[in-house]
């Protein structure tokens, strides 16, 4: 057949470990031999990074701006043991949050459904999509070892040069300190982007945060989601028959546990981390999870919202085979190229990215699997293959379809 013509290219950000080897296999198998792709290429890999002092991450979320929709592979956040290992010159901050800080708005996050891989929660029937706010908070945090006794103190200091200072704590030996930031501005955009996402989805929105201990940064997001709700989208909730409500996240857990599904979860940026993991994994794989950052500066960033599965990459590198899930990564692609499309009028690249997920969810359908899905699927003698084959074993499914 003749490769799909792009008009405009997509941001291209690579990563590292076994996810930058599936992405490569992707690429090679499932993309490039019916797209004609267009990307801007960053390689947000750690030894580049390190090379640019991480340079090149801010230049791939500007080029993301530029362009309107970006797809990034996943990618390491160093701790002391990886400056070890890479010999970095620093210990960088987590590229996504890098990332998200410059985009802004909300990362949503659905598991991807196959028959075959059933909950662990028997009684989710439906998808929960987590509603993940992007900006601020530990990603952006500020710390400080205590070294012995002392005060740690909370300053503001406004134009004028008033200040407004808090004690944090008066340290009778070592510890350790952290402060954290948000933004009125970017919550009310991460409220307007969950109320409308709920809307155009027609699914219940819930809303958690612990404002009882948090009685300051939590009470201000509980508030401006009340703002946004009332003066906003009240009236386009109740035609539309669905609802908001705000609780406490320790309730709203034990709500989810019990539910039916069905709903969007809008969290603060740490509790979505957390728990989108946990509904994933609860769902079936971490690696079966779609991830869309939706920005209200109009542009998105799709992702693969797990790891960069560290383990199997060291076997790779002995040379033995892995049987690594590449979906999320496989989905990340297809989302990107089919909003590509959609932004573009290019209607047989938005029926590509339909159809390669389609076959992806047939493929496994069809009892051919990696071995994270073999250990916990329902069918019978499943066909376990290995990262290279199952990415294979996709690509003639495809191909089937196409034809």
């Amino acid at each position: 057949m003749e490769k799909i013509k792009m008009l405009t290219p997509l941001v291209e950000m690579d990563g590292d470990e076994m996810t930058r080897v599936l992405w490569q296999l992707v690429k090679d198998e499932l993309i490039l031999p019916f797209v004609d792709l267009k990307t801007e290429y960053y390689d947000l890999g750690l030894k580049h990074r390190d090379e640019t002092d991480d340079q090149v991450t801010i230049d791939a979320a500007n080029a993301n701006m530029k362009y309107g929709v970006g797809v990034k592979c996943a990618t390491i956040t160093p701790n002391p043991a990886r400056v070890t290992e890479y010999g970095l010159k620093a210990m960088y901050k987590s590229p996504n949050g890098t990332i998200r800080a410059i985009l802004d708005g909300t990362c949503f996050r659905e598991p991807i459904l196959v028959k075959g891989i059933e909950p662990c929660v028997k009684n989710w029937k439906k998808p929960i999509t987590i509603a993940r706010h992007a900006y601020g908070d530990v990603y952006k945090n500020s710390e400080i070892r205590i070294p012995g006794a002392g005060k740690a103190e909370l300053v503001f200091t406004d134009e004028q040069g008033n200040r407004t200072t808090q004690t944090v704590f008066e340290f009778k030996g070592p510890g350790v300190v952290q402060g954290m930031h948000n933004l009125d501005a970017s919550i009310r955009s991460f409220a307007e982007s969950c109320m409308t996402y709920a809307l155009e989805n027609k699914k219940d929105l819930w809303f958690a945060t612990k404002d009882t201990i948090s009685k300051t940064y939590d009470r201000d997001f509980k508030e401006i989601f009340e703002e946004v709700y009332e003066t906003q989208f009240r009236d386009s909730f109740e035609k539309a028959g669905i609802t908001y409500f705000y609780t406490l996240i320790d309730d709203a857990v034990a709500r989810v546990m019990k539910s039916e599904g069905g709903f969007v979860w809008a969290c603060k940026n740490y509790d979505g981390d957390v728990f989108s993991d946990m509904l994933s994994s609860a769902f079936g794989s971490l690696a079966m999870m779609t991830s869309i950052l939706i920005s209200p500066k109009g542009c998105y960033e799709y992702e693969a919202a797990h790891g960069t599965v560290q383990k199997h990459y060291y076997r790779y590198l002995k040379g033995e085979k892995t049987s690594t899930n590449s979906v999320a990564t496989i989905f990340a692609w297809s989302g990107a190229l089919r909003k590509r499309g959609e932004l573009d009028g290019i209607d047989a690249l938005v029926s590509y990215a339909d159809a390669l997920e389609k076959a992806c969810i047939k493929t496994i359908e069809d009892g051919c699997m990696t071995g994270d899905l073999a250990r916990i699927t329902t069918f019978e003698n499943p066909t376990v293959l290995d990262s290279e084959g199952f990415i294979k074993a996709i690509r003639a499914t495809l191909e089937t379809q196409l034809s």
